[in-house]
């Protein structure tokens, strides 16, 4: 690798907004707040709308979507091509 064009990478605290849980990571995204971990150091701090701690498919809240309900709409209401009936 050459020497002096990757970016720094160091340990950052991501805070999830959503669900408010925080996890300690290396990350190389720049950050003026910080925030005091629970081992007394002072990490940068990046807020995030989303984490795997608040999204649907992580939690188990995830909905299902009835596709199958969606398709026999929308022949109903445009019908069949010739095409699509072979």
């Amino acid at each position: 690798m050459k020497l002096g064009i990757h970016p720094v990478s160091r340990p950052v605290v991501f805070r999830d907004r959503a669900s408010d849980a925080t996890f300690l990571t290396r990350s190389t995204a720049p950050s003026a707040a910080t925030i005091e971990w629970e081992d007394g150091t002072v990490y940068p701090l990046i807020d995030v709308e989303v984490s795997s701690a608040s999204h649907p498919f992580y939690t188990g809240n995830a909905r299902v979507v009835d596709s199958a309900g969606r398709v026999e709409r929308f022949e109903r209401r445009y019908g069949r091509t010739a095409s699509a009936t072979r």
